[in-house]
């Protein structure tokens, strides 16, 4: 028989639907939900203040909703919960939901429906919301009975966890929230149990698979270990550490990767891909074997397929049996969770020496950083770097950074030293403008000890900057560093390479976040300066509260190098002496 908090046993009780749904949350842990309230699914927010326990977080527009526990998930690896009303307030979801299905994050979405006897006829604020989110969510239930509510809801929260994890929608009509039925907590295993019982039967990876991926180990005279979100949401650091330990492989971690290796280890060579350094790409395409770790070879990563990596074998582990083949074909496929692959595989494989290839790629680094220090900038601005390396020294590296989607998010990927586990939070697959401010609170709220920051451009940060209001209501401490050139900045670097210059609604304007964040009753900072940079970074963590820096940085900055979509590393555009 299930049990309280108490640990007296639960007995069945006759509940309205939505105070099963309360029920079930606090039986699956949850004690921050973030929603926004409606028609639909009001019956469950006139229960919601009978269950103190759950903390709800009034959002300001629904997407926000999704974002923030979308980073709450990321950052616990627990379901992060959402909940919207029907019509506009569950399509306002969808973005949010999207882009936890591109990147595997457990979320749990909740929405109201109109009532059973008017689905199908075109109700005020009725859409079929579960055709809309069927492909970008693992799965999608309408609940037809009080009775079946609880069980829907707990298998939902372990359809979202087990496996590659992602979202699923719940879609509640507003009667069966009225409607009673007897919950009987015994019945039904919540998903830590769940999660529990299904390690236990988790098979160890098939041996001939790993013993052929042990061979083509030996035989590797030039591997690299691609590592990418996977790692993370196995928890497999001490695992792919000590593989790469083992076998001497360079690690390469991808822009979900990031913070699964530390950037300090001298195994670690950097971020392949599109902006990747030089080094890094050049050394995938020089590779004999790739050691790829839950990842998905985005074309970000790959551009042109036939000419990645062209003479490499590839040892393929993921957990989703639907990655194997799908964009490289793999020589040893291995279906499994990454923490138990790597630990049968380190297990097989004897210690080796690679000091020669890794040498080799240290000199491609290094003369690209001696050309990169020839190239002459405007000093007197902040710069990327600057305002990277200010971040991390006021937090000791310790800060989770969420950043959003642009020229700034891959300098603070490429940039920042990444040493903590699960330190990057950002949208990869998606690639969702307007991510990072109510991610990070999400973040935030799920670690208050830790220090939170949201990196964005000028553009993202107005894609959701009403969530200040949610920030001061709550009392929530994000530092936000907001990167301003003026610009659409990285579609405005694409029309100066593709569009001769041909700069068409890039330029953008924006609020003086110093007028602003006191609005919201927060703290706002201008830097045009480089060397105010520094001090403005350590005000922030001095004041109490949100704070938002506004850097004024370079207008046509640019980050380099660029792969050209499409093209290989050989069409790689790098930044010139004479620029």
């Amino acid at each position: 028989m299930a049990q309280d908090a108490t640990g007296k046993a639960e007995e069945a009780r006759e509940l309205t639907g939505s105070q099963i749904i309360c029920e079930v949350l606090i039986r699956e842990g949850v004690e921050v939900l973030f929603g926004y309230p409606g028609g639909t699914i009001m019956p469950f927010y006139d229960a919601l203040t009978s269950y103190p326990a759950l903390h709800h977080v009034l959002v300001r527009h629904e997407q926000a909703a999704a974002h923030a526990a979308d980073g709450l998930a990321r950052a616990t690896g627990r379901a992060g919960v959402c909940v919207a009303t029907s019509g506009p307030g569950a399509t306002n979801l969808i973005t949010g939901l999207a882009t936890a299905f591109m990147d595997s994050v457990p979320l749990v979405a909740i929405t109201g429906q109109v009532g059973r006897p008017l689905i199908g006829r075109d109700a005020f604020q009725e859409i079929d919301v579960l055709g809309v989110s069927q492909p970008i969510t693992k799965h999608s239930y309408l609940v037809r009975n009080a009775s079946e509510l609880a069980g829907i809801l707990h298998e939902a929260f372990q359809v979202a966890r087990s496996g590659r994890p992602g979202p699923v929608l719940v879609d509640i009509p507003k009667d069966v929230q009225f409607e009673k039925a007897v919950y009987q907590p015994a019945k039904y295993q919540s998903s830590d149990a769940y999660l529990e019982e299904q390690a236990k039967k988790t098979p160890q990876p098939a041996s001939a698979l790993i013993s052929r991926a042990a061979e083509l180990l030996a035989e590797s005279k030039q591997p690299v270990i691609l590592a990418g979100h996977g790692v993370i949401l196995s928890n497999a650091y001490t695992e792919l550490k000590a593989f790469a330990e083992k076998t001497e492989i360079p690690v390469i971690t991808s822009l979900l990767g990031q913070s699964a290796f530390s950037e300090d280890h001298p195994l670690f060579i950097g971020m392949p891909g599109m902006h990747g350094a030089a080094h890094t790409n050049r050394a995938i395409d020089a590779s004999d074997l790739i050691v790829a770790v839950g990842m998905r070879f985005d074309d970000r990563i790959t551009g042109d397929v036939s000419t990645f990596s062209p003479h490499s074998k590839l040892i393929h582990i993921d957990i989703d049996a639907s990655e194997m083949h799908k964009v490289k074909v793999a020589t040893v496929p291995i279906v499994a969770d990454a923490k138990v692959a790597l630990a049968a595989l380190t297990e097989a494989v004897p210690q080796s020496n690679r000091r020669t290839w890794l040498h080799e790629i240290r000199q491609w680094e290094d003369a690209g950083r001696i050309r990169t220090q020839q190239i002459v900038h405007d000093e007197s601005l902040p710069d990327p770097v600057s305002i990277l390396k200010a971040i991390r020294e006021a937090t000791d590296g310790e800060a989770i950074v969420v950043s959003d989607v642009g020229q700034h998010q891959m300098w603070t990927a490429r940039y920042y030293n990444w040493t903590r586990p699960n330190s990057h939070i950002t949208s990869g697959g998606l690639g969702t403008m307007g991510f990072s401010l109510p991610a990070a609170m999400g973040v935030k709220m799920a670690l208050p000890d830790v220090p939170v920051w949201a990196v964005a451009g000028d553009g993202c940060i107005q894609m959701n900057i009403q969530e200040l209001a949610t920030l001061a209501q709550e009392g929530v401490a994000v530092k936000v560093a907001i990167m301003n050139n003026g610009y659409l900045g990285m579609v405005r670097q694409w029309q100066q390479f593709f569009h001769s210059r041909n700069y068409s609604e890039t330029p953008i304007t924006g609020p003086d976040y110093t007028k602003l964040a006191p609005a919201y009753g927060l703290t706002g900072i201008r830097v045009t300066r480089r060397d105010e940079v520094a001090a403005a970074v350590k005000q922030a963590m001095e004041t109490e509260g949100t704070v938002i820096i506004d850097f004024v940085i370079e207008s046509e900055a640019n980050v380099y190098p660029m792969i050209p979509a499409g093209k290989s590393v050989h069409q790689m555009i790098e930044e010139t002496v004479e620029e």
